[in-house]
């Protein structure tokens, strides 16, 4: 998957996805156009994110606390891996 696509699992590209295949499925948009629009969508997302994102930094807030951070690593596993 390349990297512009990570924006599709969005909720508005989620949403955006849908839609065309809907549209494809009726026979309102073929699937060469339904796939340009993905494509655009995934660069316009980019650009925005690069160009209006002001800030980089990470919040993590618990009950009594909360602190910024420059940097984040998210380490993720396979919960049913754990039990084996």
């Amino acid at each position: 998957m390349a990297t512009f696509e990570l924006y599709r699992r969005s909720t508005i590209g989620m949403c955006l996805t849908e839609t065309l295949d809907e549209m494809v499925q009726s026979g309102t948009l073929s699937p060469e156009l339904a796939i340009q629009v993905l494509v655009q969508f995934d660069k316009s997302m980019t650009e925005a994110l690069e160009s209006q994102v002001k800030t980089k930094d990470a919040m993590f807030k618990s009950d009594d606390r909360q602190e910024n951070v420059s940097r984040v690593k998210i380490v993720a596993c396979d919960s049913k891996l754990l039990t084996q």
